[in-house]
This record gives structure tokens, C-alpha cells and sequence, in this order.
């Protein structure tokens, strides 16, 4: 009964590894971003893998309230690893980017501007640890989740790469925008569904939906509208969920 409980207590934790592993590798194909592999350019596959550490992160907490697995290694494993799959990846993903596209241009003036790339994940640590000591709401916390900041750093890469670059100084404000938000004082309402009743779940539903519309219209780049539309419902609401 022993060993069945402490491989038990260990899925939670093994979930939140995988959250890690997917990070990482989302930041080594980051610095082959135009490289194809398996048909696919490196910066889709970042964007997968990032993707796919989101997931990860999901099922790590619902598997931890399931098994009832809680941990404070557990909890400090899954921000260390939120840091690499939402924080540092998606900066190399921007970075990369950045530097492609002045190259593409034939200049290296603003070349500087891709280092803005780094703010993420210094904003990002800051946002985790902060999230981490203080005593935060089931349904409500302040700033924007860091990743939500990676999945619109995913849809500004699409966006970029599918229809339009703007230019380096939009990209670094851009940014620097999302690196602020994770650290602001606002309200957020949480995205994770505890029921699946329609009043309870509203917004959440709108979300989807729009998710949803925003992918079949705009591909990756839908991603980036989804935050937007998720930071301008909980901005304008102040309704706990």
C-alpha cells in the first residue's frame, strides 16, 4: 500500500516534469525557428511545444486535486517549470524572430530591440513568485497568468510570420506590454472549470468560443485576440467567478 501511494502521490509531479520537458525543448527548436523539421518551420514546432507544456500544466493540477496529491515541492516543481515552458521559451521564440526579420531587412540598427525579448521571463519570475506567497483567490488573482502571456506571444509570432511584421519597436512594446501586465495589480478571473453549468462559467464559455473563432479565421495568430478578448472581460468586469 506503501509503494501504490508514493507512486501515486508521484503522477502529479511526473505531469509537471513533462510540463518541463516540453519547455525545454520548445527553447532549443526557438534558435531554429526557420529551420524545417518534419515539414514543419522550428518557431511552429516552439509553439507546439509551448502548446503542449500548457496541457501539462492543466492536468499536473487536476491530477494533484484528484489523487488529492498536494505538495509544496509540488508547487514550487510547477512554477520552476511555468518559468522555462511560459517565460523562457517564448522569449527565445520573440528573440529569434526578431533578429530573423532584421535580417531579412538588411539592418542591423534596431538589432538591440530583440534583447526586449528578455523582459518575459524576468516579469514572468516575478509574477510566479509573487503568485506563490501570497494568499490568492480559487477564482480570481491579479495580473495576467504567464501562460496567457506565452499563448499571446505564440499568436504574435503566428501573426508575424502569416501576415505582417511591424517593425521591431511595435514587437518590443508589444512585449513590454505583456511582461508588465503579468505584474499588475488588476483583477483576473480564472480560466479553470470546477462545473460546467453555463452561469457559473459564462465568460469562461465565451473564451472558448472566441478561441475557437479566432484560430478557424486567423490560424496561430488567433491566439493573440483570445488574451486580448480575456484581458478586456475581466478588465471590465468586477464579478468574481
Amino acid at each position: 500500500m506503501a509503494i501504490l501511494n508514493r507512486i501515486t502521490s508521484s503522477i502529479p509531479n511526473t505531469i509537471t516534469c513533462c510540463n518541463l520537458l516540453s519547455g525545454c525543448i520548445a527553447c532549443i527548436m526557438a534558435f531554429s525557428a526557420y529551420e524545417t523539421f518534419a515539414g514543419l518551420p522550428g518557431w511552429q514546432w516552439t509553439c507546439i511545444f509551448i502548446g503542449a507544456a500548457a496541457v501539462f500544466d492543466f492536468l499536473d493540477g487536476a491530477m494533484a486535486r484528484l489523487l488529492k496529491a498536494y505538495s509544496k515541492i509540488g508547487a514550487e516543481l510547477d512554477s520552476l517549470s511555468d518559468l522555462v515552458s511560459f517565460g523562457v521559451a517564448p522569449a527565445f521564440l520573440m528573440f529569434n524572430i526578431m533578429g530573423h526579420f532584421a535580417q531579412l531587412s538588411g539592418s542591423d540598427a534596431m538589432l538591440w530591440l530583440q534583447y526586449s525579448a528578455l523582459l518575459v521571463p524576468v516579469f514572468g519570475a516575478l509574477r510566479l513568485a509573487r503568485f506563490n506567497v501570497m494568499d490568492v483567490g480559487d477564482t480570481t488573482f491579479h495580473g495576467l497568468p504567464i501562460p496567457s502571456a506565452a499563448i499571446f506571444l505564440i499568436g504574435i509570432a503566428g501573426w508575424v510570420n502569416d501576415y505582417y511584421y511591424p517593425g521591431h519597436v511595435i514587437v518590443a512594446v508589444l512585449i513590454a506590454l505583456v511582461s508588465v501586465a503579468m505584474v499588475g495589480r488588476f483583477s483576473m478571473f480564472s480560466l479553470k472549470f470546477k462545473n460546467f453549468s453555463l452561469t457559473d462559467n459564462f465568460r469562461r464559455y465565451i473564451i472558448l468560443m472566441a478561441a475557437v473563432a479566432f484560430v478557424i479565421m486567423y490560424g496561430i495568430a488567433g491566439l493573440a485576440w483570445t488574451i486580448i478578448l480575456y484581458l478586456l472581460l475581466s478588465l471590465l468586469s468586477r464579478r468574481k467567478v
